[in-house]
């Protein structure tokens, strides 16, 4: 079950909208920008521990960013170090497109964030 700060930050990063081409620099710039914008402090590219460092943490929450379709072997054990931590309680990956993530890893609740479902038609 997904805790209330997990949800707070999700819908945060859920305002997100941007092109299906940005680059990662921009990615991050637009979780820090959310984040903010809902009056959440974060820190970014924290060191966790040796060779292990996450884009955001927001509260206890981790957010890892991807730029392209993660390959899920390699995100999954890339969460697990992360999990493995104490001060992470929560892990959101953001990334364009989806993968198909356990719900818990390391008996920490993971949500998938992915960006494509947040494209819409734009009007003029």
């Amino acid at each position: 079950m997904v805790d209330e700060e997990t949800l707070r930050v999700a819908e945060a990063l859920g305002a997100i909208r941007c092109s299906a081409s940005a680059a990662e620099e921009e990615l991050h710039a637009q979780v820090a920008q959310a984040l903010e914008a809902a009056g959440i402090g974060a820190a970014h590219e924290v060191r966790l521990a040796p060779r292990c460092r996450i884009d955001f943490m927001a509260g206890g929450i981790g957010i890892e960013i991807k730029k392209k379709r993660p390959e899920r072997a390699k995100l999954i054990a890339q969460l697990a170090r992360y999990a493995a931590c104490p001060q992470v309680r929560a892990l959101i990956v953001v990334a364009p497109r989806g993968v198909n993530l356990p719900r818990r890893i390391g008996e920490k609740p993971v949500t998938m964030l992915a960006l494509e479902r947040l494209w819409g038609i734009s009007l003029p």
